[in-house]
């Protein structure tokens, strides 16, 4: 077997192999690329609820009579725990949110949160949470490098590394280096 076929095999078999990751990386990249735009794993909503300022009595809001509101108010959400942070602010927590209530007024806040379901799961594994999953994706990584300098050689000719692939490489090489020019070392 020559080299230059021994290569795209490597190429081709690597690639079929880590299909699914280069997707799960890829996805999640993009999507924490722009954690300051939204939550790239949760769905945070917040809307605004009203309750009577009658059922609101401090005095009369125990563990029993705070689920009893939760029920009326907001039927979805699950009760867990509540407290008294101020003398005018109930906070409840909820299976996947909390609930603020001004006892003055009965103006409520209710922030409940979902997990988003592909990009949650892509994003704990982009995270590397255990030590196990760091080996997996060093494996991966050293692979994206094969790939890298497999793929320049798979074709010849005109569109391969000497001619039109050169040109190609070079642009790739040029855009991050002129971005640490201009942003990072700030050159220009």
């Amino acid at each position: 077997m020559n080299l230059r076929k021994l290569n795209r095999n490597i190429h081709r078999d690597l690639g079929y192999i880590f299909f699914f990751l280069t997707l799960i990386y890829g996805l999640s990249g993009i999507a924490l690329n722009h954690i300051d735009d939204w939550n790239p794993s949760y769905i945070v909503k917040h809307s605004e609820i009203t309750i009577n300022p009658k059922q609101l009595n401090k005095k009369d809001l125990n563990r029993k009579n705070v689920i009893a509101l939760i029920e009326e108010y907001t039927p979805s959400e699950k009760y867990k725990n509540h407290y008294f942070p101020d003398k005018i602010t109930l906070k409840v927590f909820l299976k996947d949110g909390n609930l603020y209530v001004d006892l003055e007024t009965g103006q409520g806040n209710l922030e409940t949160s979902k997990r988003r379901p592909i990009l949650h799961l892509s994003n704990y594994l982009h995270y590397n949470p255990q030590k196990w999953w760091t080996a997996i994706s060093d494996i991966y990584a050293i692979s994206l490098l094969v790939l890298a300098f497999s793929g320049l050689f798979i074709l010849k000719g005109k569109n391969g590394i000497k001619r039109r692939g050169a040109w190609l490489t070079g642009l790739g090489i040029i855009v991050p280096i002129a971005y640490l020019l201009l942003y990072y070392w700030k050159i220009f």
